[in-house]
């Protein structure tokens, strides 16, 4: 059996949806036709194969990794590997849409099988999930055209982020940390809960920055048409992971098997060039992969 994985044409379910337009149209391009892996479905747990589906909870507000199109469909080059991931074990994915901070109890809850939203692997995280590792990427930081935001010195600064991110609970707080051990004043952290609405509040003034992750930086900049700028390098890189229940039985293996199979196969690749993101292509999955 052949599944196409593209949102657009994979027959997917989208549940319960929070609102999100996309700032940018997905890129156009063939879409990427990924076949049914025998030894990958054997790995699944004997529940999810027999209902032939993969329930996945996600933040559809962070492109270019998930969001929606016009019409409410889901779509991003993270959504393009789920579809990819999906079809190796020659299930349906079902897209339930979630707040980010929502996600990772719906997946302990069983409310998900998977939790999908760019999630950093972090040791912290790992002691309530286990993640699945299938993209590396880092911190990049963004700013109005021709500011002089400096990320290792924006004392004082109002700097917007995603409500419950890494960059939102661990590295932001750190730099205002630092800030305040230098004498200066701490960073106030604007969170907001879509990426969409942490770049307007860059472009309308309420924030002198944000932090986010880098491909999803990169996105949100090109989508200004020059009224913001890249600041600084990328740091931090680390591990994207789906997350699973650490009482999910093979669902972990099942799914490590998947992405493995889609690198080997080359369709990972195809999905990361056509959205110009594989800058943060692995060439081996894994699990419960955190550097910090």
């Amino acid at each position: 059996m052949l599944f196409v994985a593209a949102a657009s044409l994979l027959a997917v379910s989208l549940v319960g949806c929070v609102q999100n337009a996309p700032t940018t149209a997905a890129p156009t391009g063939d879409a990427v036709v990924v076949g049914a892996d025998e030894a990958v479905s054997a790995l699944l747990p004997a529940a999810i194969a027999d209902s032939g589906t993969l329930r996945v909870g996600v933040n559809l507000t962070y492109s270019p990794n998930e969001f929606k199109t016009p019409d409410g469909a889901p779509t991003g080059w993270a959504i393009e590997l789920m579809d990819a991931v999906g079809a190796k074990m020659g299930l349906e994915v079902e897209y339930q849409g979630a707040a980010f901070d929502n996600i990772l109890p719906g997946v302990i809850g069983g409310k998900y099988d998977v939790g999908q939203g760019s999630f950093t692997d972090t040791k912290e995280r790992e002691k309530i999930v286990d993640f699945v590792n299938y993209y590396s990427a880092g911190t990049r930081w963004a700013a109005a055209a021709g500011s002089t935001l400096n990320p290792d010195d924006a004392c004082g600064l109002v700097i917007a982020a995603g409500a419950t991110t890494y960059q939102e609970t661990d590295d932001i707080p750190a730099r205002s940390e630092a800030c305040v051990a230098a004498g200066k004043e701490p960073i106030s952290i604007l969170k907001l809960d879509t990426q969409d609405d942490i770049t307007n509040a860059v472009v309308l003034g309420r924030a002198a920055g944000f932090a986010a992750d880098s491909p999803v930086t990169a996105y949100a900049v090109s989508a200004t048409k020059g009224k913001l700028e890249l600041i600084g390098e990328q740091y931090d890189s680390a591990p994207f992971g789906f997350a699973v229940a650490k009482d999910a039985g093979t669902l972990a293996q099942a799914l490590e098997a998947a992405v493995q199979a889609i690198i080997d196969d080359g369709s990972y690749g195809a999905i990361l060039a056509k959205w110009g993101v594989e800058d943060g292509a692995v060439s081996t999955a894994g699990i419960n992969g955190a550097l910090f």
